[in-house]
């Protein structure tokens, strides 16, 4: 085993391992959780801007 083989292992262990976090997050049961996420930065805003108002 030399060099340029040991460069084509850890170059497709690495491209596995995209693929594998590609699907981790494109997986169906994954979405529920992900646009919680998306929104919770939205309902912070609104929450704020809610008591921003009320004090004034």
């Amino acid at each position: 085993m030399d060099l340029d083989d040991l460069r084509v292992m850890v170059t497709v262990a690495s491209f596995a391992t995209f693929l594998g976090i590609v699907g981790w997050a494109y997986a169906a049961r994954r979405k529920a959780g992900f646009d919680r996420a998306a929104s919770a930065i939205l309902q912070e805003d609104e929450d704020a801007g809610n008591e921003g108002g009320a004090e004034r």
